[in-house]
């Protein structure tokens, strides 16, 4: 059996429809330098979407492997329940430093959901042990996505992940979210004051009382299509949660790290949540490792003695693991003694220009957003009407095939495609990113 056919035979991929496996087979990696991927027949692969947005700093990354070898030589990992260990201590101080203010209390998990789900106990504890016996629900927005496990599930709103699970699910109040593309409002996302933020206060007018938190992707639902809002509606929400005493829950597992071109997309609109969680780009794409932050008031909610049953219970077995956080604090140094979020801010302003002059006159082209590196390309059937395809004739998937084949990783998300690149990524790749997406939609789009 070849290694392809061993796959097929004991793995079940995530995300995937594995019948489509049998005419699109999985590739085989067996490397990877940069930004690119080369499988077992040396062929390679721009990975224009960061293997799935973690991936900062380029594959193979010599020093973040050196900060790995030197870590696994020492301890690879020990129980985080009164024991703990150096580079877990020194990623907090250092973190202390770069987050919003009052955010420098954290709690450790290992992967974005699980930091969700954490934020969620947190908020619905605190406000119970603070008295607030009616504050049990959770508020989110439509087109959100914050994770796959049945908490985080249940805070996300898009059917292709939740529909079949909804009896299993916590119930949410789900406020209608910004669509800057179909504003309602006739609005620009540049200019507008967030008209669309009603919904929100109409909600909370009507269910201030019952919510704990509200929690939100600042700036980007990138699940949904790499749906990009404007920094005062961010603003809006705090203000909001702060009046109607409603944590307000931050989660950067997809645009933190620099991905909008600062090192948090809250930087934008210069708020402090009373959460954040923290995943993805944290470890570089190396290691499984996401953190839950939070305030020290919050913290200090379940501080007392044992006996008060205060504590807040919730614990994984890979907690602090000492491998994951030697690469994040290695992350941090590269970040800043190399200046790469600086870097990508004008890097950002050329990609999206190469991107709009390739494509903004294309007949299926509806829009091109960005902000940082992230580019999202939405293809509609008709540009004046903004009426997308059929879902069924699968145009993304089509063209992510055709790109693959031409060696680069675009995987779209429907019909929008989109680059969300390691910050390391030239001009010369995002030349190359660009040309192969516009062959590929061509070929398709005929």
């Amino acid at each position: 059996m070849t290694l392809v056919d061993k796959d097929l035979k004991y793995i079940w991929h995530p995300c995937s429809q594995m019948k489509d496996y049998e005419e699109f087979k999985p590739i085989i990696i067996k490397r990877g330098q940069g930004i690119y991927l080369y499988d077992i027949n040396g062929k390679s692969y721009a990975d224009a979407v960061s293997s799935w947005w973690c991936n900062l700093l380029g594959h193979s990354n010599k020093r973040i492997n050196k900060a790995l070898a030197e870590q696994v030589n020492k301890i690879e990992h020990v129980i985080f329940s009164n024991f703990s260990n150096v580079p877990a201590i020194e990623l907090c101080e250092k973190l202390d430093k770069l987050l919003p203010a009052g955010l420098e209390k954290f709690f450790f998990t290992d992967n974005g959901s699980a930091a969700v789900e954490a934020c969620l106990k947190m908020s619905f504890h605190y406000h119970m042990l603070s008295g607030n016996k009616t504050k049990t629900k959770f508020m989110a927005l439509t087109n959100a996505y914050h994770g796959e496990t049945i908490g985080a599930l249940s805070v996300t709103d898009l059917d292709i992940y939740s529909k079949m699970y909804k009896p299993l699910m916590v119930d949410v109040i789900r406020v209608q979210g910004p669509d800057c593309y179909r504003c309602k409002y006739h609005k620009k996302r540049e200019s507008c004051q967030a008209e669309c933020f009603e919904h929100v206060e109409k909600a909370i007018a009507e269910h201030g009382t019952e919510v704990a938190s509200f929690i939100v992707e600042p700036l980007v639902q990138a699940a949904a299509g790499m749906k990009i809002y404007p920094p005062c509606y961010l603003k809006k929400l705090r203000t909001i949660c702060t009046n109607n005493n409603i944590h307000l829950i931050a989660d950067e597992i997809a645009v933190g790290y620099g991905r909008t071109g600062k090192m948090f997309a809250c930087d934008h609109a210069g708020i402090s949540p009373d959460m954040m969680c923290l995943s993805k780009g944290l470890s570089g794409g190396y290691m499984p490792l996401a953190l839950a932050v939070t305030t020290k008031e919050i913290y200090n909610m379940f501080y007392g003695d044992y006996s008060e049953g205060r504590a807040f219970l919730h614990s994984h077995t890979y907690s602090g693991n000492a491998m994951g956080c030697a690469v994040a604090v290695e992350v941090l140094k590269i970040l800043e003694e190399d200046n790469i979020i600086e870097q990508c801010q004008e890097k950002a302003k050329l990609f999206n220009s190469m991107i709009v002059d390739a494509l903004q006159n294309h007949k299926y082209v509806g829009e091109i957003r960005s902000i940082g590196l992230i580019n999202a390309i939405e293809l509609v059937k008709d540009k004046q009407t903004k009426i997308p395809f059929n879902y069924q004739q699968r145009i993304g998937y089509q063209i992510y095939r055709k790109a693959v084949e031409k060696g680069l990783l675009l995987r779209p998300l429907g019909d929008v495609l989109y680059f969300n690149p390691p910050l390391i990524t030239t001009t010369d790749d995002m030349k190359f990113m660009i040309d192969v997406c516009v062959q590929s939609i061509n070929e398709v789009l005929k």
